[in-house]
């Protein structure tokens, strides 16, 4: 969301600076949960019984691999973003061609990402049965 907030403001200065909190707090916290989450999950299946082959749950592992896979070049991507605008702002000059293409594909890979957390969201707290 900041990201895409600064990215409106066509400011190289600005995209830089919020970049750099953004890139920032996906390694500390998104990088984190990657890691925490299916060990706590885990735990929590274990203690509520529900077995590991359950159809919900399947589904719910078959959504933080495709989160997973948008997720992990969305990193790169606004990285390389960031890097980008600094060099844009430290020149006085607007953002670049390859910022914006770079955009197109962070805001594409950033929808399947965030629908699949939400739909494992869903998942976890409806536990349909397929």
């Amino acid at each position: 969301f900041f990201m895409l907030r600064a990215h409106a403001t066509r400011d190289a200065r600005t995209v830089a600076e919020v970049g750099r909190i953004v890139v920032l707090a996906d390694f500390v916290f998104t990088a984190s949960a990657v890691v925490v989450q299916p060990i706590s999950g885990l735990g929590l299946i274990h203690l509520q019984g529900w077995p590991l082959s359950s159809p919900w749950l399947l589904a719910a592992y078959g959504l933080y691999v495709l989160v997973g896979i948008c997720w992990l070049p969305v990193v790169w991507i606004q990285y390389r973003m960031t890097r980008l605008a600094e060099q844009a702002a430290g020149q006085g000059a607007s953002l670049p061609n390859a910022y914006h293409r770079l955009f197109g594909w962070w805001f594409g890979l950033g929808w399947p990402a965030f629908a699949g957390v939400l739909a494992i969201y869903w998942l976890m707290v409806a536990k349909p049965e397929f």
